[in-house]
């Protein structure tokens, strides 16, 4: 099938080209800050021009996935946290070439669906394709514009002038060299300007990579949306009920009689014998926690696996599942008193305090699945999915280094501990905190030295390019630039 390459896909290249490059330069050049941020603006407003007459589906839940990509795109800027750093240089493209996918898929197309993923394969491959043919037709345009006779002739009547000047050159070069010495260093300087090195060959390398790719991939979004149903192909899997009750009542069982035994024990508080604090706290928070995980596997197995069980045997098993879902309620809110205390004995990391709000989020999980246990109407994967993106961006946004800082402080003001060497490993927030503890609490044993250890050593948090410009290391130099120790 021949490809037909209209002027407005020819403009749109030279969009996607300078696209490319500004990829590389916010991602090669220096540790990422605002050049995300930049970046993202850039890509999107390349993106609706390409697409403003086009008609999107699936808006609603398209600009939730927007606003996310934004916000976890400002956290470069805005934040400091190398865990969060890692994690959304593979996020955020996933998110945008899922967001793509989306808007521009046809309304029928349920995005919940798990073949909505072998979709947005699709697309992708399409959009390699796509580069490929253009490739293509822009080779074959070049030759077929080419005199190849006339052009051999004029090259090899270049090459011979050249090769009948080389020897006078040589002659008068090196005369002209001898008689003026600013002549010869401008000759000398020739070489390196002409030397192209082999980090100019990665970067257009990785410049035409990016352009390739966001063109073929958007150039293959609006092509006619293929024609693919949504056929089950094979027979889905049905659990049998009386297996199924039987396991959940079996596991009911387990649950209830441990909740009972140890229900004082969980949430009074105390130590049991034999036990020191922190491996109550800890050993008894993980296996919870990870007992709880499985509960919450089970039971979204058990709902999407026995939809075609019906009558009295289905509502014993809807009884069961809500045992469950309520027996690992209560786990989770052992689990969360157990690191509560934990962290009063011991002081907050952002491990603790992740795993913390992780805790809340799974009982939001809890209570919408102990819902749709009695309302088979409801989506699971719909609010999972919503409820996930949301979790995510939003810990991305609070700063949870912010709130190590703020709850260690809290504390030192309480209890009079606080250890500052954890505090000093944190990001510029932490830094930030040790700023506001020494300013109220001079005398913390260590901090005056340690922040004179920082700020001999401040230059690193300058930016020196506009890519990595972030707005917490800016505000810790200039803090640490303004104390007088």
């Amino acid at each position: 099938m021949e490809l037909k390459i209209r002027k407005i896909d020819g403009i749109f290249f030279l969009i996607c080209l300078f696209v490319g490059f500004v990829a590389e330069e916010a991602f090669f050049r220096d540790q990422i800050g605002i050049s995300y941020f930049i970046f993202i603006a850039i890509f999107y407003t390349a993106f609706f021009w390409r697409f403003r007459s086009f008609s999107f589906s699936h808006q609603r839940l398209g600009y939730l996935v927007l606003i996310s990509i934004w916000l976890l795109a400002a956290g470069y800027y805005l934040y400091d946290t190398t865990l969060f750093y890692m994690l959304n240089i593979l996020i955020i493209p996933a998110l945008v070439i899922f967001h793509l996918a989306l808007i521009t898929s046809p309304k029928k197309l349920e995005w919940s669906n798990l073949f909505f993923i072998f979709y947005t394969l699709l697309r992708i491959i399409d959009g390699i394709r796509y580069s490929a043919k253009f490739t293509k037709h822009i080779a074959k345009f070049i030759k077929g514009n080419r005199n190849q006779k006339k052009g051999y002739d004029i090259w090899k009547k270049i090459l011979i002038g050249i090769a009948i000047s080389v020897p006078f050159l040589f002659v008068i070069l090196n005369l002209l060299i001898s008689a003026d010495a600013q002549f010869e260093r401008l000759l000398s300087g020739i070489p390196n300007l002409l030397s192209f090195k082999a980090d100019n060959v990665f970067r257009l390398i990785v410049i035409l990579t990016y352009t390739f790719s966001f063109f073929g991939f958007m150039q293959a979004l609006l092509q006619k949306n293929i024609d693919i149903g949504q056929r089950n192909i094979h027979k889905p899997i049905v659990m049998d009920g009386i297996i199924t009750l039987t396991v959940l009542l079996l596991l009911d069982l387990v649950y209830v009689l441990f909740v009972a035994v140890q229900f004082k024990y969980f949430f009074s508080g105390t130590l049991g014998d034999g036990y020191t604090f922190a491996e109550y706290a800890r050993r008894g928070f993980f296996e919870l926690l990870f007992v709880t995980l499985i509960n919450l596997s089970i039971t979204t197995g058990v709902i999407n696996l026995t939809k075609t069980i019906q009558g009295f045997l289905k509502k014993i098993i809807r009884l069961a599942l809500s045992v469950l879902v309520l027996s690992s309620g209560v786990l989770l809110i052992s689990a969360f008193m157990r690191m509560s205390m934990y962290e009063d004995a011991y002081g907050f990391t952002f491990t603790r305090v992740l795993v913390h709000s992780f805790m809340i989020f799974l009982m939001v999980i809890f209570a919408y699945t102990l819902v749709k246990i009695w309302l088979e109407k409801l989506s699971l994967f719909h609010f999972y999915f919503i409820a996930s993106l949301i979790y995510y961006a939003g810990i991305n946004i609070i700063n949870i280094d912010k709130i190590v800082v703020d709850k260690n402080i809290a504390r030192f003001e309480t209890t009079g501990k606080i250890d500052i060497d954890y505090l000093n490993s944190l990001s510029s927030t932490g830094i930030l905190g040790l700023i506001e503890l020494y300013e109220n609490n001079p005398n913390v044993q260590g901090l005056e030295a340690l922040l004179k250890k920082r700020k001999a050593d401040r230059e690193y948090l300058k930016s020196d390019s506009w890519q990595s410009h972030n707005f917490a290391r800016k505000k810790a130099y200039e803090k640490l630039g303004e104390m007088e120790l």
